[in-house]
C-alpha cells in the first residue's frame, strides 16, 4: 500500500487533513497520521505533496463558497507554486471550473458543445483558449500540468473541426465575429505558450494556419456589414432583417479587426468562399495588414460618435431607423440611427474593452485606454459597488450565519446589478435565454484582456518611448486595474456560491441562499421605456424590427412584462435554488464561471507574480 492510500484509507477526508495540516493543529494531526500509518513525518509530508498534486487536477466542489472568503489563510498551496495561500485557491477552482466545462458539456467524439448553439460554442471555446494561456503562464509546476493543458488543447483542435463554419456563413454578422475573436485567442495562446515553454516548437503550432485562415474567412465576411448608407457609417447586425446597428456588433467589429492587426499571422491558404471570399490577391494576406488598423480606427470613431451610452455611461443595445421607409418627393431623405433601444446588458460593455487595449497597443494613444477605464468604472458602479471604499454601497440586513435577508427585501437595483454583483435584467426572474446565459462571461473575458499586463516595450510606434510616456501609461494602467481586483473577488465568490453538488455554476450570481427559508420580496429590475429584451424574448413580430418578414422566434418569452417596468414577480414561497429556474444551469453558465475566476486569478495581480 502507497503512501497516499494509506493516509486516504485512514481518513478519508483528504481535503479537511491538508486544510488541518496547515492550520494551528496541523501538528497534532501530522502526529496522529504519522503513529497510526507507521509512516515517518518526512514520508507524511511527501505523501501530502503527492496527494496535493492530484487533487490539484481534482475536482474541487467539496469546498464550499464561503471557503473562498478573501479572508481566508488556509488555503492549499500546490507544491512547486508561489505562496500565495490566499489566491491559489482561486487557480484550483478555475482547473476545477474548466474542468466540469469539457468534462460534463463538451463532446470529444463530435468536437462540438451538444447543448450550445454556434456563437455560444465559439465564445466557450474562446475562454478555454484563454484559460490555456493563463495555465501556460502561471508558476505552478507539476508535471501533470502540461498534460492538462495538452488535453484542453486537442479539445480544441477537436472543435475546428467539429464547428459549423459553413453554416455560420449564413448567420447574423455578431454571430460571425465571434468566430474571429476565438481563433485569434487560440493563435495567441500557441504562440505564447511555445514561446515560454518550449525551446524550439511546441507541437501545436501547427494548427496555426488552419486557425488563422478560418479567421480570416470570417473577417472577411462579416466586414461586409459595414454600411455607410444609413447613419453614415457602422455594423449591421444581421443581413435577414430591417437595419439594425447595435452596440455588441459594432464592438465585435472594432476588437475583431484591431485583433486581426495584432495578432493575425498571415494566410496562405487560398480556399475561395463564396464569391471570392478567401482568395487571395496578393495585398491583405499578410501579418499587421493596415487594413485591419483602418477598419477598428474607423469603427471605433463612429461607434464613439453614435450617442450609444446612456446617463450612466453604459452602452445601450443599439438604433433602428425610424424613417426608412419614408420616400419624400424630392426623392431624398435623411436616414440617421434615431429610434434607440434602451436595453443594457453585460456583454454590451465588455468587448469593446478588448477593442480599446488593442487600439492603444497599436498606436500609443493613451485615450483608449482611458476610455476603457471610464466604462469599467461605470459598470462597477452600476453594480453598486463603491471603488474608493473598495464595498458595496449598502447591503441589505442579514439574518446572522443563515444569510438570509431580513424582511425579505434586497438592495436596490443600481443599473446592471446590486449588492456589488453584476447581474442582467434576466436573471432575477429566471427567464435568461441561452444569449442572455452567456453575457456575463463574456463581460469578465474581455475585462481581463483589457488588463493584461502591458508589454514592457511598445510592440508598435516604439518612437513614442523616448520620453518615458508609455512606462507611465504602462505603470498607471496596471494601478488602475489593481483597483478592480476587490469587485472581480466579490463576484468571483458570488458565482461560486451558486455551484451545485456537481460543480456547475447557476446564472444569477446575487441570487440570496434560499436554505430554509422563505424567497425574499422582489421587484423585477427596472427597465427604461424603449427597452426591447431582444436577445431574451426573441426579436419582437413587429414591423419596426422584421418588416415584412416574420420574427424570430423566441427563445424565451414575449409579454406584457417588458411594458410594466415595475411590475412585481410572483413567485413560490420556498424556493430551494433560484438558479433551478429557466433553463437552469448549462455550459453558457459554466462559462462564465470560467471567465469570472480566471478574472479574479489575472486581474491586478502584480508583474512577475503567478505568471
Amino acid at each position: 500500500m502507497g503512501k497516499i492510500e494509506k493516509i486516504t484509507k485512514f481518513f478519508p477526508d483528504t481535503l479537511y487533513i491538508l486544510r488541518s495540516i496547515k492550520a494551528k493543529s496541523g501538528r497534532n494531526v501530522k502526529t496522529a497520521i504519522t503513529s497510526w500509518t507507521n509512516l515517518t513525518q518526512e514520508q507524511v509530508k511527501e505523501a501530502f505533496d503527492d496527494l496535493e498534486r492530484k487533487i490539484y487536477l481534482d475536482k474541487y466542489q467539496q469546498m464550499s463558497a464561503s471557503e473562498f472568503d478573501s479572508n481566508e489563510r488556509t488555503f492549499l498551496e500546490v507544491p512547486g507554486s508561489p505562496k500565495f495561500p490566499e489566491d491559489s485557491h482561486i487557480f484550483l477552482a478555475l482547473i476545477s471550473a474548466l474542468d466540469t466545462l469539457q468534462t460534463d458539456y463538451f463532446a470529444v467524439w463530435q468536437g462540438l458543445y451538444p447543448t450550445g448553439i454556434d456563437w455560444t460554442s465559439a465564445v466557450l471555446a474562446t475562454y478555454v483558449s484563454g484559460s490555456l494561456s493563463t495555465l501556460s503562464t502561471s508558476n505552478f509546476k507539476a508535471k501533470v500540468h502540461e498534460n492538462l493543458i495538452n488535453k484542453h488543447f486537442t479539445q480544441l483542435t477537436a472543435y475546428y473541426f467539429g464547428q459549423d463554419a459553413f453554416g455560420l456563413r449564413q448567420e447574423a454578422y455578431d454571430d460571425m465575429l465571434w468566430v474571429v475573436l476565438g481563433w485569434l485567442e487560440s493563435i495567441k495562446f500557441i504562440d505564447l505558450h511555445s514561446e515560454t515553454q518550449y525551446a524550439s516548437h511546441w507541437y501545436g503550432e501547427q494548427y496555426t494556419s488552419a486557425f488563422a485562415h478560418r479567421a480570416r474567412i470570417f473577417w472577411e465576411l462579416a466586414s461586409r456589414g459595414w454600411d455607410t448608407k444609413l447613419c453614415n457609417g457602422g455594423m449591421l447586425w444581421s443581413p435577414y432583417l430591417l437595419p439594425y446597428k447595435n452596440a455588441i456588433t459594432n464592438e465585435l467589429y472594432i476588437a475583431a479587426s484591431i485583433s486581426m492587426y495584432l495578432f493575425f499571422p498571415g494566410d496562405t491558404n487560398s480556399s475561395p468562399f463564396l464569391d471570392g471570399i478567401g482568395k487571395l490577391d496578393g495585398e491583405g494576406d499578410g501579418k499587421h495588414d493596415p487594413r485591419y488598423l483602418a477598419a477598428a480606427i474607423q469603427g471605433y470613431k463612429w461607434l464613439n460618435n453614435s450617442n450609444m451610452t446612456n446617463p450612466l455611461g453604459l452602452y445601450i443595445d443599439g438604433y433602428h431607423i425610424s424613417n426608412l421607409d419614408w420616400k419624400p418627393k424630392n426623392g431624398t431623405r435623411e436616414l440617421k440611427c434615431d429610434a434607440r433601444n434602451e436595453m443594457v446588458y453585460t456583454y454590451n460593455q465588455g468587448v469593446l474593452l478588448s477593442g480599446q487595449r488593442g487600439l492603444y497597443e497599436a498606436t500609443g494613444a493613451r485615450s483608449y485606454l482611458e476610455d476603457g477605464h471610464s466604462l469599467i468604472r461605470n459598470v462597477i458602479a452600476a453594480t453598486g459597488f463603491n471603488l474608493k471604499t473598495q464595498s458595496p454601497f449598502s447591503l441589505p440586513e442579514m439574518n446572522g450565519e443563515s444569510r438570509t435577508y431580513k424582511n425579505h427585501t434586497m438592495h436596490k437595483w443600481y443599473g446592471l446589478g446590486r449588492n456589488g454583483i453584476i447581474e442582467d435584467t434576466c436573471d432575477e426572474d429566471g427567464y435568461c435565454s441561452q444569449d442572455g446565459q452567456t453575457f456575463k462571461g463574456i463581460f469578465f473575458h474581455h475585462l481581463t484582456a483589457f488588463c493584461n499586463a502591458l508589454p514592457r516595450s511598445m510592440l508598435f510606434n516604439p518612437e513614442t518611448e523616448g520620453n518615458g510616456g508609455y512606462q507611465d501609461d504602462r505603470r498607471w494602467h496596471g494601478k488602475q486595474c489593481k483597483r478592480y481586483r476587490k469587485w472581480i473577488h466579490h463576484n468571483a465568490r458570488a458565482a461560486l456560491s451558486t455551484q451545485d453538488k456537481e460543480g456547475k455554476f447557476g446564472m444569477w450570481w446575487g441570487a440570496p441562499s434560499t436554505h430554509n427559508t422563505s424567497m425574499p420580496t422582489l421587484k423585477s429590475p427596472k427597465l427604461h421605456p424603449g427597452s426591447v429584451d431582444y436577445r431574451n424574448l426573441g426579436v419582437p413580430d413587429e414591423e419596426s424590427w422584421t418588416g415584412s418578414r416574420a420574427g424570430r422566434p423566441a427563445q424565451g418569452r414575449w409579454d406584457a412584462h417588458l411594458e410594466d417596468t415595475s411590475i412585481e414577480i410572483k413567485r413560490p414561497a420556498r424556493m430551494a435554488d433560484p438558479n433551478n429556474r429557466g433553463r437552469g444551469r448549462t455550459a453558457e453558465t459554466q462559462g462564465g464561471g470560467v471567465a469570472v475566476l480566471r478574472a479574479a486569478w489575472e486581474v491586478g495581480r502584480e508583474e512577475g507574480v503567478g505568471w
